[in-house]
Order: structure tokens, then C-alpha cells, then sequence
């Protein structure tokens, strides 16, 4: 143990030829570390391997490792080491041919991340679509990357040819069949006050509510999922998603519904659910659900 040398763990990084960057992702991922009021601290499991912390007058407090553990931390990254790759977001707006400013706003919009701070927070469905979160190391800012495999998703795919214009006149082959069977039964033929074409008198008093309250909204927009499932209305402010239940009566419109709950719930989206009754006392019922969300109707 007298050739033991405690090291920083930027030094170590360099030995194990890593970005700094990615050794404390490592040391957060096996627990050695953690990021606890914008510093990094030692777990447990971190002072038992070793970990020590040294601190002076110029530089602050920072955490040291003995150089015997790079070995085991080396093991530890070819155990994780696999194929895939990970961009950030530049990557991705390169690759994309989009704004930097807009990449993440739109992977916002597609409901895989959260704003918070001064950067961005991985949700529930980014997770799910293999997204990790990581933190900027001397600042603290929480940031995302994905794998290069995102750059296949068809909702990615739809959502970044819309955005650039690029629409495609082929009709996608709905899976969902009770959805399908549904939406073709009733024809959008009820014109809002904003131009829109809906299925419903009460989808119309709706839209034409959200209209006169001046709130940005859309009709009819698929989830961004692999399911294909479409809202009644989706509001960008707030991410909420719409739904009107207005067929109480029939056992194929109730299988939609229930189906269509329990993947608002998988997803954790945000969710107002209107019925025949609200419809008939919208300028009560809406507002405060909507408040809800934080969203103010005036």
C-alpha cells in the first residue's frame, strides 16, 4: 500500500483515457459517487473504495481516489462498454439540420424532456427510448444525450419532416383498430371558429372556447409514442393532452376509452378529461382544470 497515490478524479480520467465527463457519469451510475446541492460527494460505497476528500484555499473541496482502483474501474467500463453511441443535442441538430436553439424545444414538444433550471431533465418516455441524463460538470446543469439509434424513431421521423415542411401523403396503417373504427364513424364536419374540422358539436364548443381564450391548440394530434393513439386536443403550453368522453353507451367506444387511459397513464402525460355535463358548464369546469396546469384562461 506505500505505492498507493490519491488522485483527482479529472487526473484519473485522463489515466483511463475517459472524458472527465463520463468517469463521474460511471461513478454515479456504480454509486460511488453523487451530485448532492450542485457538488460532488462521496456515497457510502465511494469511501469504502477509498474515495477522500481534500480541500485548500485556492481550489475548494474536491474528491480524491487511490490510483490502485483503476483496474477495477477499467473492468467496470468494458462490463458497460457496448456498442451503442450517444449524441447530445449539437450532435443531434447537426445530423438533423435544425437550430441548436430548437432541438431540444422539439424533443420537449415530443414530450421526451422537461425544462428545468437552465437545462433539461429526461422524462419518463425519454427514458424509455434510451436517453440518459447527465449533469455539466463544474456548472451543475442537467443535460441529456441519446443513443444514435433515436434517429430511427418514427415519431422523431414524423415530428422533424413537419418541421421542416416535408409532409408525407401516405396514410400510416393504424394498429389501434378500435381507434381507427371510431374515427372513421364519425366524420370530421363540424367547422370551429378557428377553421378546424371536428367530430362533435361538444368537440366544437371546446375548440371554439380554447379559441376565444386565446389558447394555442391542436386538434387531433397523434401521441408521440409508438402506439398509434391520437388526442382530441393537445396544448403546447403545459403539454396537456384533451380527452372528451361523449359516448357512455357503447361497449366498443368504453374498450377505446379504457385503452386509451391506461396509456396516458403509462406515459405519465398530463391529461384533462371532459364530459357531456362539463361541456354544459365550460366557463366554470375548463378554467380550473386547466389551472391545474398552470395554465391561466382568461
Amino acid at each position: 500500500m506505500g505505492n498507493q497515490k490519491y488522485i483527482s478524479t479529472t487526473a484519473l480520467s485522463k489515466l483511463m483515457n475517459v472524458s472527465t465527463g463520463d468517469l463521474f457519469s460511471c461513478l454515479t451510475e456504480i454509486g460511488w459517487m453523487e451530485r448532492v446541492n450542485n457538488t460532488w460527494t462521496l456515497t457510502d460505497i465511494g469511501k469504502e473504495k477509498g474515495g477522500q476528500f481534500r480541500s485548500d484555499s485556492l481550489r475548494g473541496t474536491w474528491v480524491v481516489w487511490p490510483d490502485t482502483l483503476i483496474p477495477e474501474l477499467e473492468s467496470m467500463k468494458g462490463a458497460k462498454t457496448t456498442d451503442t453511441k450517444y449524441v447530445n443535442a449539437t450532435v443531434l441538430s447537426q445530423i438533423l439540420k435544425v437550430s441548436k436553439l430548437r432541438i431540444n424545444p422539439i424533443l420537449s414538444e415530443l414530450g421526451w424532456l422537461g425544462k428545468d433550471r437552465k437545462g433539461w431533465i429526461l422524462t419518463k418516455l425519454g427514458e424509455s427510448i434510451g436517453g440518459k441524463q447527465l449533469e455539466y460538470e463544474k456548472t451543475g446543469i442537467p443535460y441529456v444525450t441519446w443513443p444514435e439509434s433515436i434517429l430511427s424513431n418514427k415519431r422523431l421521423i414524423e415530428t422533424f419532416k413537419q418541421v421542416n415542411g416535408e409532409f408525407s401523403e401516405e396514410k400510416e396503417e393504424a394498429t389501434n383498430e378500435v381507434d381507427t373504427s371510431f374515427r372513421d364513424k364519425f366524420q370530421a364536419k363540424h367547422r370551429a371558429a378557428d377553421g378546424h374540422f371536428v367530430r362533435s358539436k361538444a368537440e366544437m364548443l371546446i375548440d371554439n372556447w380554447l379559441y376565444m381564450s386565446e389558447i394555442v391548440h391542436a386538434y387531433e394530434r397523434k401521441l408521440p409514442i409508438e402506439e398509434d393513439v391520437y388526442c382530441d386536443f393537445y396544448l403546447p403550453v403545459g403539454k396537456v393532452y384533451i380527452e372528451y368522453w361523449g359516448i357512455e353507451n357503447d361497449s366498443k367506444y368504453i374498450e377505446r376509452k379504457k385503452s386509451k387511459l391506461e396509456i396516458y397513464q403509462k406515459y405519465s402525460f398530463n391529461l384533462i378529461e371532459l364530459t357531456d355535463s362539463d361541456i354544459q358548464n365550460l366557463d366554470d369546469i375548463f378554467p380550473k382544470k386547466l389551472l391545474k396546469f398552470g395554465i391561466q384562461a382568461y
